[in-house]
């Protein structure tokens, strides 16, 4: 007999998320629990545990685990990785330390980027060289490689990463350098920038690199410890990751490149949430994933999240472009505020309310959680208005300490605030609620699209019970509720797809591009993908083709994608078409001017399953009765309150009500309109405003 139970398995940075499905017993379950910040495989072996109990499915009848992660992420912020060495052509050492050469902040006279990964001392300069075009120029100097390196080891690095100039042309050196470790060396981890990042752009290249090599000892630890505890429990099962792009890989691509896991988690939120719409019928939505430390907000257009190449790690200042590492990756293009359940709450030196970007975290918690936090977070004014029941959050596991609470808002922001309980606890929300709103505009208004036009996806933990304010300040007409929304990442693990992004630069005027190097790129690069993904059969991979298109003369480009046909007969004139009407969405203008092609970039996947996250209603009458809530606009009203689990398809209800089920809640207003789709979906509509 075949297996057929997958689970995904979210580490966030409050709570541990985990879905559990089934297709052979139609069984989607889930899970959740606090998470382990010092040992986060206590919380995914416990968690995995509770589901094969709770379901009865043998620990031999799990066919996978797709697992998300943050440890890349935490372990740069906490600086906690490896001593990394840089190996780079003479002359170019200070690479890292010139950086960009730009402030970050120019009204900040003392504003200082992130450090780089690797000190001064520990990069290094070798003979050898490459010109532009991928010719040599100078040999490899491979006696100043080795003595080099042993020179590093005695300075106590652990890995190394090598970038060599022009090493996206020519990786000959590169290749060499690891010819050369892997015999003197053979236990030294070895990154090379033109298998992590071969593209142009020498900063940008040499800092992905480094970066990696910085988190691989720790990945691969981290990973081999994980699969040694899920066989211990009786799952032998692959271990596939997610990666920032939205796709997955093998646990052994992973520990190769971890770099590729920077944004891991937050990419599951919006791969759930297109799938989601496109179950929907809603082509155009936009994602928001609230969880307890940050929310995530994205756009899904066409069914797919929108994607970029490049990413910050490690800011300075978390929303401040330019204060951190460059990392050249595929990502989906999101934003992330500091607005989750665990912000912390509390007046600035002027007496003014502000929210995050400082969050409780998983330990203590917020104060109703009873783990001895002290300080109001948005979770715990959501118990003061009304959103959550203290007797039934977490399923009843997790009883809200309602008292302490009180309490604590009375304390630290009532007093002070000279407000009583509600206005504070109001107050909490409404800041948080105008932060999200204010990043979601912006992040729309970048890409030339209003959010009036789109629907809203709502999930995490806490983004269902904001989701109403939220959708009010957009001027969004529609809301959708998934069914177990609070663990809607752990469902985009599953509906993930293993995928292979690929770029190689090969930089040309747009008329001048020569189609049969292009189609000969692709070939290498379709081979690549094929050899990772090991379909069944060759033609079940999915390829998507783009190109990073600029004006000539520009520093930045556009992603455009490649017209359908023979490569080798590129129709340079489609390309510059398409090129300019994508141009003119971004920016509302096109220039004069010929156009240059500088990356060459493509996406293979297999195809991935139809997965729904809903299930069939409990017998009983959903109605629990009735509550007080604050409302945005309307003040205190009172709500009905419902069972989403006994709620039927096609049941139809006026607001204000509120919805709970084991893992979030959600509140709407008197303006509301709620349909129960056929898996329970809520669809929200909201009459238009004044």
């Amino acid at each position: 007999m075949s297996r057929t139970v997958r689970i995904g398995v979210d580490v966030g940075g409050t709570f541990t998320d985990l879905l559990l499905h089934d297709p052979a017993r139609d069984l989607t379950w889930p899970g959740k629990l606090p998470t382990t910040p010092e040992s986060p495989n206590e919380a995914i072996t416990a968690g995995i545990a509770r589901l094969l109990e709770e379901t009865g499915t043998p620990a031999g009848d799990v066919a996978g685990v797709v697992h998300g992660t943050t440890l890349v992420t935490n372990t740069l912020l906490e600086r906690t990785g490896a001593v990394v060495g840089l190996l780079t052509t003479a002359g170019f050492r200070d690479t890292l330390e010139m950086g960009r050469e730009i402030r970050f902040d120019t009204t900040d006279l003392l504003a200082r980027p992130a450090d780089p990964l690797v000190p001064r001392h520990l990069c290094r300069g070798v003979g050898g060289r490459i010109t532009a075009d991928g010719t040599e120029l100078e040999p490899l100097d491979e006696a100043g490689v080795l003595a080099q390196v042993a020179d590093l080891l005695a300075h106590g690095v652990e890995a190394l990463a090598v970038a060599m100039l022009h090493s996206y042309r020519n990786d000959e050196h590169e290749r060499r350098v690891r010819e050369l470790l892997a015999h003197a060396h053979p236990q030294l981890p070895v990154t090379l920038s033109s298998a992590v990042a071969p593209v142009l752009g020498e900063y940008e290249r040499a800092s992905t690199a480094c970066l990696n090599a910085y988190v691989q000892p720790l990945m691969a630890r981290y990973l081999d410890a994980l699969g040694e505890d899920l066989l211990a429990m009786g799952i032998d099962a692959p271990l596939r990751i997610m990666l920032s792009g939205g796709g997955v890989t093998t646990s052994a691509d992973a520990k190769e490149f971890p770099v590729r896991l920077l944004e891991s988690g937050p990419a599951a939120g919006a791969i759930a949430a297109a799938a989601v719409a496109r179950r929907l019928g809603e082509p155009d939505v936009i994602s928001f994933d609230m969880g307890g430390t940050t929310a995530k907000i994205a756009l899904v257009s066409g069914g797919r999240p929108r994607r970029k190449h490049d990413f910050e790690a490690g800011r300075v200042d978390k929303f401040k472009p330019g204060s951190g590492l460059p990392v050249r990756l595929t990502v989906v293009d999101m934003i992330e505020i500091g607005s989750g359940g665990g912000s912390i709450a509390a007046p600035d030196s002027l007496g003014l309310l502000k929210v995050g970007p400082r969050s409780a975290g998983s330990v203590p918690g917020p104060v109703a959680y009873g783990r001895g936090g002290e300080h109001p977070t948005v979770t715990d004014a959501d118990l003061v208005l009304g959103y959550l029941d203290p007797a039934t959050f977490l399923g009843g596991e997790m009883r809200l300490r309602a008292a302490d609470v009180h309490k604590a808002v009375d304390r630290e922001l009532a007093g002070p605030l000279g407000l009583d309980r509600i206005g504070a606890a109001s107050g909490v929300v409404e800041v948080a609620t105008a932060s999200m709103a204010a990043a979601a505009r912006m992040h729309l208004s970048e890409q030339g699209k209003d959010a009036a036009g789109f629907a809203l996806v709502a999930f995490g933990g806490a983004g269902p019970v904001h989701a109403y304010g939220l959708a009010k300040q957009l001027k969004i007409s529609r809301i959708i509720v998934p069914m177990r929304a609070g663990v809607m990442s752990a469902y985009g693990f599953l509906v993930a797809v293993p995928t292979v992004d690929l770029a190689r630069s090969l930089p040309s005027p747009l008329a001048g591009v020569d189609g049969k190097r292009v189609a000969a790129l692709y070939e290498e690069m379709i081979a690549h993908a094929t050899a990772v993904l090991r379909p069944e059969r060759p033609d079940a991979v999915l390829l998507r083709r783009s190109a990073d298109v600029r004006y000539l003369g520009q520093g930045a480009e556009i992603e455009v994608e490649l017209p359908e046909g023979d490569l080798a007969r590129l129709d340079a004139g489609r390309l510059h078409g398409a090129f300019e009407e994508t141009y003119q969405a971004t920016f509302g203008r096109c220039l004069d001017g010929p156009a240059e092609v500088v990356n060459w970039r493509l996406s293979a996947s297999l195809p991935g399953p139809d997965l729904s996250l809903g299930c069939k209603p409990v017998a009983g009458d959903p109605l629990r009765g009735t509550r007080e809530v604050w409302l945005p606009g309307h003040g205190r009203v009172r709500a009905t309150v419902w069972d989403r689990y006994r709620l039927r398809p096609g049941t139809e209800i006026t607001g204000p009500a509120v919805f709970e089920e084991r893992e979030s809640s959600c509140c709407f207003g008197p303006d509301c309109r709620i349909r129960v789709d056929d898996d329970l979906t809520l669809l929200v509509d909201l009459e238009p405003m004044a």
